[in-house]
């Protein structure tokens, strides 16, 4: 197990490193800035402690010298602040670049994704992902360039300083380091893990508010505000336990490297001072030193501060690295970009699929709509009809036969060109935050103002969006939560009247609206579908006896096939289905 986690964690490592790679200008410089911050910081204590030793003695004060180094030291504090100025400006535009891209990458990823990963994963676990480990990444590589370089620069540099100014009180400062790095090694062992996991149960908490928040409406409905409540504050409270143990096994570094400090701040002063009567440095010598010894203890503090912040960071871009690396849906290599004139011809041949495949679900299925053809599919519910949509559109893909549209197999065209020649209206609405015109002109960017009245005309929705105030500029909220279910429906039917595809699927269109509207509607679709092959999956019988042909499935399979007058002759499934629906 130990193994496994220091591969990941090395594999996590070697990923950032290759995102830097593109900026390693900007690291060169920021090191470069980091190491003159240091030296200049350095430079500060020798010209502080030449001032002392030019005011020690009694009555033999060198003003015009100090006055100079004064001088000095000013230009010295300027140029620090101007190196750590650049330094700041590079690290952001490094760290803000990186995390812009890694943000852009992800959600693409994310389009790219099969819906069977969709489908197994709460939706705030994937926005968790894109937005709190991203900013939780950014802000533990900001740390990382900001202080880490500076920190291991200024380490370096004081040691080198320190044995210029006495070697034997360095060897004492040197040999209660090691202290801290014991610390600071505990502490990134044990946080690691425990970042992990709390980022895990953060995104556990995210879907459920996601989750509780999108659909407050049915939660009050059915009175489960007490049971959301509940399983909220159980997260919750996996989430504070976790929070506080990771939390608490962090902060144990900052008190612990201090405790290291004293002792070697208390180390220097009581040998300097012993090295001062010998006679073997000046007072201002001393006064450098102990001054470098706390300019070295401090960035252990620092550093073990970083690390806690770069395991967690570390943490989170794990998560979303695991992410990145699910498999997309890619197109084959030669598979058709654009279809010739569709005649809306569609063949299923010898047909199996299952989501889950030690379950098996459609077996077998065949087939054949000629063009024009209006297929109904009925059955009871679980029996394989939305399914069997998802499998015409790609949303996945056949585990054994073929799905052919105008001849072609639909796994040699693309996702992109199938999916123009489809027309879907589902019982459930989907609408985004935009204006009217724009969720009607969602599959037709360049609709003038012209056909998108038109098209909400025939969806019988003109009427009332032109009593919105303000008409088709109206905008929706996520969703089109401002408008009733019926409303929203409407405007969905609009959006494929607008479009005119060469097949349509119906799943339940009308199921929201009102029995006049819906008569309406049904006169409408009667013309949108005449010399279009139609898909059509209905609950109530009563609005599929014109189609040519219907499909009864039962258990995932298609048990009965034929018209209403042959089905009902039959006096099999179908009748005892249509009757009890009567």
């Amino acid at each position: 197990m130990g193994e496994i986690k220091k591969s990941v964690n090395q594999d996590t490592m070697k990923r950032i490193i290759k995102l830097l790679k593109p900026y390693w200008l900007l690291v060169v410089l920021s090191i470069v800035c980091a190491s003159l911050v240091v030296a200049t910081t350095l430079y500060a204590p020798i010209l502080i402690g030449n001032a002392v030793d030019l005011i020690v003695a009694v009555g033999d004060v060198d003003f015009f010298g100090v006055v100079a180094i004064l001088y000095r030291l000013v230009l010295v504090i300027l140029a620090t602040a101007l190196f750590q100025w650049c330094m700041n400006q590079c690290n952001n535009h490094i760290t803000y670049r990186v995390v812009s891209e890694i943000r852009t990458k992800t959600f693409a990823h994310i389009q790219g994704l099969p819906l069977s990963y969709l489908d197994a994963h709460s939706t705030g676990d994937v926005l968790n992902h894109v937005i709190t480990d991203v900013d939780q990444f950014s802000d533990g590589l900001l740390l990382g360039f900001s202080q880490l370089f500076t920190g291991v620069v200024t380490i370096l540099g004081t040691l080198i300083f320190m044995l210029t100014v006495n070697p034997w009180i360095t060897l004492v400062v040197v040999i209660l380091t090691p202290v801290s790095f014991v610390v600071a090694s505990f502490v990134a062992k044990t946080t690691y893990q425990l970042f992990q996991q709390q980022s895990k149960v953060r995104g556990e908490l995210t879907a459920q508010i996601d989750e509780m928040v999108g659909n407050q409406k049915v939660v009050q409905a059915f009175n489960h505000e007490g049971a959301s409540i509940e399983e909220f504050e159980k997260v919750n409270a996996t989430l504070q336990d976790v929070g506080h143990r990771a939390i608490f096994f962090s902060s144990i570094t900052n008190p612990a490297t201090r405790f290291v400090n004293s002792l070697v701040y208390a180390a220097v002063g009581v040998a300097g001072a012993y090295a001062v009567i010998r006679g073997m440095m000046s007072v201002g010598q001393l006064s450098a030193f102990l001054s470098y010894a706390s300019q070295y203890t401090k960035p252990f503090n620092e550093i073990s501060g970083v690390i806690t912040e770069l395991q967690n960071a570390f943490a989170c871009a794990s998560e979303v690295f695991r992410l990145l690396d699910e498999a997309e849906v890619y197109d084959r290599e030669n598979a058709k970009d654009k279809l010739d004139e569709s005649d809306g011809t569609v063949e299923i041949s010898h047909l199996s699929f299952s989501y889950d495949k030690s379950r098996t679900l459609l077996t077998d299925v065949n087939i054949s709509v000629k063009p024009g053809q209006r297929v109904a599919i009925v059955g009871p519910t679980g029996c394989g009809k939305s399914t069997l949509i998802n499998l015409l559109m790609r949303f996945y893909d056949v585990d054994e036969g073929e799905i052919l549209v105008d001849g072609v197999e639909t796994r040699d065209i693309t996702r992109h060109a199938l999916r123009e020649r489809f027309g879907m209206v589902l019982q459930e609405t989907w609408l985004q935050a935009g204006t009217i015109r724009e969720n009607i002109a969602y599959g037709k960017a360049d609709a003038t103002e012209e056909e998108i009245i038109e098209a909400a005309k025939l969806a019988h929705a003109h009427s009332f969006i032109r009593r919105l105030p303000q008409g088709y500029d109206t905008v929706l909220s996520e969703n089109g939560g401002n408008l009733s279910q019926g409303q929203k429906q409407l405007l969905c039917i609009a959006r494929v009247m607008l479009k005119l595809p060469p097949v349509l699927i119906l799943d339940e269109a009308t199921s929201s609206i009102d029995t006049r509207t819906e008569i309406r509607i049904q006169k409408a679709f009667n013309e949108l579908m005449h010399g279009r092959t139609s898909f059509v999956v209905a609950h109530r019988l009563s609005t599929i006896r014109e189609s040519d042909i219907i499909l009864v499935m039962k258990d995932g399979n298609i048990i009965e096939q034929g018209n209403h007058e042959e089905l009902m002759a039959q006096g099999g499934f179908y009748k005892n289905l249509y009757m009890s629906a009567m």
